[in-house]
């Protein structure tokens, strides 16, 4: 995945494809280009409670202070959400995390209504592992 993606471009991209499967066939293309994380990083600090799915969710810190997320899951599907989550939230700073509500543009994307009721859970404890960490990052007494 492009790191380059931004939500504008991502709505714009999910924008021309007219139906669910359609959508579908893209959010698994965002997943199958997301770059995977080592053995190494699949571990329990990484790994995120509250998911059907494995996921975890890896944070850094760049030399101006944004924080970097990258991620992974045993499910393409996942790693395609796991994908926008990053073009919404990662390089960005804790406060500008906190202070972003994703909501808007994944309405526009078409895509939470389709989720099953245990995707929709694990989406927004994703969701939450990232504010927490935003919030851990602009607090750091």
């Amino acid at each position: 995945m492009s790191n380059l993606l931004t939500a504008e471009q991502l709505v714009a991209d999910f924008s021309l494809l007219e139906t669910w499967e359609d959508r579908y066939a893209y959010l698994l293309e965002l997943g199958r280009d997301l770059a995977p994380l080592s053995a190494a990083e699949h571990n329990d600090e990484t790994h995120v409670k509250g998911c059907v799915s494995q996921v975890w969710l890896v944070t850094e810190r760049d030399e101006g202070g944004a924080l970097k997320f990258r991620g992974d899951s045993d499910s393409l599907i996942v790693r395609g959400l796991i994908a926008i989550l990053l073009v919404l939230f990662s390089g960005r700073p804790g406060k500008e995390i906190l202070e972003t509500d994703p909501a808007p543009v994944l309405d526009k994307l078409g895509l939470i209504q389709h989720l099953t009721p245990q995707r929709a859970n694990g989406f927004a404890a994703m969701i939450r592992r990232i504010k927490a960490e935003a919030a851990a990052a602009s607090n750091p007494g």
